[in-house]
């Protein structure tokens, strides 16, 4: 039964996390400025370079991005190339999301993403054949494979089947072989700890003859000698940089990869301190190195060493095209592959529903002490209940909580834009909104009066943190929920949910939060009007909620928003899966466009339901599925431009309705979609939106 791996499945999630978090700071550094700096990296050293230490990481949304084919296409075993290759599509916002925009012939996955946007579909799209042997053989068909070989537990055949297609979509020839090879070894390490035993049963899925003497190459000179330096020392001058052409080819990557797997043994510090310290793909490499010996070695592995965990609290970023995923966490992403594992092989298991459950060994999701000023705070420590007990609960241990001095704990619901790296693109869409209904069951462990109080942080029109309290809720030490409606922000973005423990009388003691969870559209989510507060900056802010596709989004000196793009499908969308039935209402402008209008149920931006205005004379309801546009609907309707038009577009259940002026004119049903995120989409020109409404039941 799959349910048994859950753990591992959680500890391989952390594992590509916590490698990549070591390895960022250093990448692209050569291996000798790491040795002058760092001697070893052997714990985080973002600080010390000034970078944050949660990040956007292709490394990170890629492997938890394209692993959503899997889901996406209903957990078909026989899943093919092109559905990956559709994936990237979807969820891949051109030159700002996942990938290194290194330029067409540069950059394996830039060139390969070109080629599928111009129509040439996986496995061609990263085929030898179209983009030459060099290009095809970077280390990227490696680095985004473990959330789909972590849904095969115990099943390498499947593991590796599914992962050569995935990685195919960009990469070709020995570059698919390693990431099979990988992928077996992860597959493999949930029910096998000894890695000589895995790597001689990982051998059969390799049949490129160079790939088996690097990889029993690399074996050997291990087992000779007992300091990594010498061994690094050895495999440079065959297989490193200055051998193997390209930005990153995968031969010295996944040498190093082996040799920090062999060398760290069943320490599973030492084994990322070797990948992230060897250089050469530093992130990468530590990544796939974690997740392996996170899976092999499981929770007690990764706890035996340093802390790792409670910076990192869980927290990532999967950034795509679907913003409200974006904001993620370890527990949500282990729930996903989780939920993919039991429906490949056909199993039923037990997955909660919430957003924060807080249900595996020491997960805090995000909750961390709050860094805002809310005045004088007591000391305040964060742990998981089932480190001590049999019950998963986030315990907030207070010191000292009494008339005045609170204590404060928040997760992140946006991107703190106070600690982001430019490395790469993060765009992100809140997975909070006013109007929403936070519930949460709390506890405490004391007769004594203690409430908690709920709060969000936000940033206001002028890009300053607010935070506005909930009431307060006295606590008992019986499990008690209660809900919140989120308070209105006046459509500016909430990038922090919180909680705040107050007491009259002196409070030293624990405070329980056993779930939160929020879910549908909100009832009512409004930016109105003119927000510009300055001609010099089109870009505030409460604009940064919106996942834009669209060549230019921006705020607008006359209405609220412009939306323009040159080419077919511009998409402009706010929410998250959690939205299913609700209305969303805009009044826009045209100028020059072939069409325009707004968007429902968008899960990125190839999969949505339209609603537009097209070629001056018709309006139509569509459903787009990745490059098939389905016409649900339409209708003759003459329209101009510069003048207002109030369309409104709604979602419930199956039907699907679009009025113009107050004016329903279509009305349709359609059962392809269920959830997803509103917005605008234009098509080869411009309008500007004066205002945008969701109202959800």
């Amino acid at each position: 039964m799959v349910g048994r791996f859950k753990n591992k499945i959680y500890a391989g999630v952390l594992g590509k996390l916590i490698g990549v978090y070591l390895g960022r700071p250093v990448e692209g550094w050569s291996y000798q400025k790491i040795r002058d700096t760092f001697d070893e990296v052997k714990y985080y050293v973002h600080d010390r370079v000034g970078v944050p230490l949660i990040v956007a990481d292709d490394d990170i949304s890629g492997t938890f991005g394209f692993f959503r084919a899997l889901e996406d296409y209903g957990y078909d075993k026989n899943i093919p190339a092109k559905a990956f290759g559709d994936t990237w599509l979807n969820y891949i916002i051109e030159n700002r999301t996942i990938l290194w925009w290194g330029g067409l012939g540069r950059s394996t996955e830039h060139t390969a993403f070109l080629n599928l946007k111009n129509g040439i579909e996986a496995p061609m799209s990263g085929s030898m054949k179209i983009n030459g042997k060099t290009l095809s053989e970077q280390i990227g068909a490696q680095i985004f494979i473990d959330a789909i070989a972590m849904s095969c537990p115990d099943n390498p055949d499947l593991a590796v089947e599914l992962v050569r297609k995935a990685a195919s979509v960009s990469h070709d020839g020995i570059a698919v072989q390693a990431a099979c090879h990988l992928a077996a070894l992860e597959a493999m390490a949930f029910t096998e700890k000894d890695v000589n035993v895995l790597l001689d049963r990982a051998g059969k899925y390799v049949t490129d003859p160079l790939l088996k003497s690097i990889v029993s190459d690399v074996r050997d000179i291990c087992s000779k000698e007992t300091d990594w330096r010498k061994v690094r020392e050895y495999l440079d001058p065959k297989y490193g940089y200055g051998v193997w052409p390209g930005c990153c080819h995968m031969v010295p990557n996944h040498a190093m990869v082996i040799a920090a797997i062999l060398f760290g043994g069943d320490d599973f510090q030492k084994s990322i301190n070797i990948a992230a310290s060897a250089a050469w793909d530093t992130d990468c490499n530590a990544g796939n190195v974690g997740a392996f010996n996170g899976i092999r070695l499981g929770i007690d592995g990764i706890n035996a060493g340093a802390d790792f965990r409670t910076p990192v609290a869980d927290m990532m970023y999967v950034v795509t095209s679907d913003g409200g995923s974006v904001v993620s966490d370890a527990v949500i992403e282990s729930k996903k592959i989780l939920n993919a594992a039991a429906h490949l092989t056909g199993e039923s298991v037990e997955i909660s529903k919430e957003r924060y459950t807080f249900e595996f060994p020491g997960s805090l999701q995000g909750f961390l002490p709050c860094e805002f000023d809310h005045g004088c705070k007591s000391k305040v420590d964060v742990h998981n209940k089932n480190e001590s007990s049999n019950e998963n609960a986030l315990v907030i241990s207070c010191e000292c909580v009494a008339d005045g001095v609170t204590a404060n704990v928040s997760t992140q619901t946006f991107i703190d834009f106070s600690k982001v790296a430019l490395n790469f693109s993060t765009v992100a869409s809140p997975t909070l909104y006013s109007s929403q209904i936070v519930k949460t069951k709390a506890s405490v462990d004391t007769e004594q009066e203690v409430f908690l109080t709920p709060y969000i942080l936000y940033y206001d029109i002028d890009n300053q943190s607010q935070v506005i309290y909930g009431e307060p809720q006295k606590l008992e030490k019986q499990i008690k929920e209660f809900n919140w409606k989120v308070p209105d922000t006046k459509g500016m973005p909430i990038y922090k949910l919180g909680y705040q423990i107050s007491s009259v009388k002196r409070f030293t003691g624990n405070v329980m939060i056993h779930s939160v969870n929020w879910d549908g559209a909100p009832s009512e989510f409004a930016q109105r009007g003119m927000l510009m507060n300055s001609i010099w900056n089109t870009n505030p802010l409460w604009l940064a909620g919106f996942a834009s596709s669209a060549a230019q989004f921006a705020a607008d000196f006359n209405q609220t928003y412009c939306v323009s793009h040159q080419e077919d499908d511009g998409l402009v969308t706010i929410g998250s899966r959690e939205w299913k039935d609700y209305k969303v209402e805009s009044i826009v402008y045209f100028s020059l466009h072939k069409s325009g209008g707004l968007v429902v149920r968008s899960t990125g931006h190839k999969r949505y339901y339209g609603a537009i205005l097209t070629n001056y004379n018709t309006a139509q309801i569509f459903m787009q599925k990745d490059g098939n546009r389905k016409i649900l609907t339409e209708t003759e309707f003459i329209y101009v431009e510069d003048k207002p038009y109030k369309l409104q577009f709604a979602a419930y259940g199956n039907q699907l309705s679009f009025w113009v002026n107050e004016e329903k004119i279509l009305c349709t049903s359609d059962a392809a979609y269920t959830c997803g995120g509103a917005g605008f989409t234009i098509s080869k020109g411009t309008m500007t939106c004066d205002s945008f409404i969701v109202l959800g039941e």
